[in-house]
């Protein structure tokens, strides 16, 4: 029997990727005609002076800047697009299968422009839980995925997807199978739902939001006990818990309760940059969502309560970000892109630099960082041994012109070419 394994092993191609400029995630010197040999998904060695093995398939990236695949630290891959008319119907007239449906769709999206890993906070029905298992199944294509299941919420809060409705629209008021909960003892049972239906990672919103009707952005929508109870819970279930936060007193609520990630942050003062990195939070970034919504609010596409929130947003969340980059705060890249999946995602490094990092910070939280946020920095966000062969080929430097990584060229993911645009 060993003697057969070893057999399989020793039969399992090899394949070696060949670098023009590797940009490996760990912060050195970029490295020129690196070497990558990958073998059973997972990277065997990196280096300059790499033979490559008898027989290896060999992918000739010497003309590209290869990077680690990106990681997105926050996606809705199965939510409508709320730049298509009729978002807001969507919780009441989609079934499971249309938000499952369109999840795969994003998926792709995501994993073309150079995503090969994305944490989802947050989805219907579970959607994401299929999503994931689907991917993870060879069923269909899309990056790595950590799920949430239903995010959770208070009722009539953010995260209370029949906000806005009649009563008892849907039939009933939702609860903890929604992920609705309003005390303690609830929020620890809605969390143990959610792990047990599937939640690699817990979702909780702290504070109001901006698509969502009757609450504002910043106002806190639970308590440090509630927000405690939720962080102790999610932790003993060994999950790592996100708080949706806008507003500076929910942040400070939620970084004090330990979260481990602010989503959004966009309302930071100098106390909770502290606080932030005194416990060693994350915040994670979504610029892009500040800027797409702003955006919408100009052009007249959202609801006049929505629009005057995105409009608010938009203008206080760059700020917030460069406060955190000067304060040392860790930032992981989250896009949040429930806008317009047509839009290139990757445009997130760009606003990062563009608020304040370098172009190999924005690069770093958008694999290295973000890794370490998911608790994945052994499988994926850097190119070295052990990790998962996700790489990506961009043209041109991007420590010079960040730019150049919205234009991906070749994807690759477990040493398997999935886009090749050469």
């Amino acid at each position: 029997m060993l003697l057969a394994l070893a057999l399989v092993v020793a039969q399992t191609p090899v394949t070696v990727v060949r670098a023009g400029t590797l940009i490996d995630g760990l912060g050195g010197a970029p490295i020129r005609n690196a070497v990558i040999v990958i073998q059973n998904e997972r990277i065997q060695s990196v280096g300059r002076d790499i033979a490559a093995p008898a027989g290896a398939r060999v992918i000739d990236l010497s003309g590209f800047t290869v990077l680690p695949g990106f990681i997105d630290a926050h996606t809705h891959l199965a939510s409508p697009d709320l730049s298509e008319a009729g978002w807001d119907d969507a919780y009441s007239r989609w079934t499971p299968a249309d938000f499952a449906l369109v999840g795969a769709q994003h998926a792709k999206q995501t994993l073309d422009i150079g995503f090969t890993t994305v944490r989802e906070v947050g989805a219907q029905w579970f959607s994401d839980v299929s999503l994931r298992n689907a991917i993870n199944g060879g069923r269909i294509p899309g990056p790595r995925m950590q799920v949430a299941g239903n995010a959770i919420g208070i009722s009539g809060g953010h995260c209370d997807n029949s906000s806005g409705y009649a009563p008892n629209a849907f039939g009933r008021e939702a609860g903890i199978t929604e992920g609705i909960a309003n005390t303690p003892d609830a929020l620890r049972a809605a969390i143990r739902y959610q792990v047990k239906y599937g939640a690699d990672v817990i979702k909780i919103c702290a504070t109001g939001g901006v698509v969502s009707f009757g609450d504002s952005a910043g106002a806190p929508q639970y308590d440090y006990e509630e927000l405690k109870a939720a962080v102790d819970a999610a932790h003993l279930a060994e999950r790592r818990i996100a708080a949706h936060a806008h507003g500076t007193a929910g942040i400070k609520l939620a970084v004090r309760a330990g979260v481990n990630s602010i989503e959004h942050g966009s309302m930071l003062d100098d106390e909770a940059v502290r606080m932030m990195v005194e416990r060693g939070t994350y915040l994670v970034s979504t610029l892009s969502a500040g800027s797409k919504v702003a955006d919408m609010a100009r052009k007249g596409m959202l609801p006049a309560s929505i629009a005057e929130k995105a409009l608010l947003i938009g203008e206080v969340m760059p700020r917030s970000f460069r406060m955190a980059v000067k304060g040392g705060v860790k930032i992981a890249l989250g896009v949040d892109n429930v806008f317009d999946s047509r839009s290139t995602d990757t445009h997130e490094f760009v606003l990062m630099v563009q608020a304040g990092m370098t172009p190999a910070q924005a690069i770093q939280a958008g694999t290295k960082v973000a890794a370490e946020l998911l608790g994945w920095e052994k499988h994926v966000g850097t190119v070295q041994a052990g990790r998962f062969g996700d790489l990506v080929a961009v043209r041109g430097d991007p420590l010079g012109d960040i730019t150049a990584v919205e234009r991906a060229i070749v994807v690759i993911k477990g040493g398997v070419i999935v886009k090749d645009g050469r």
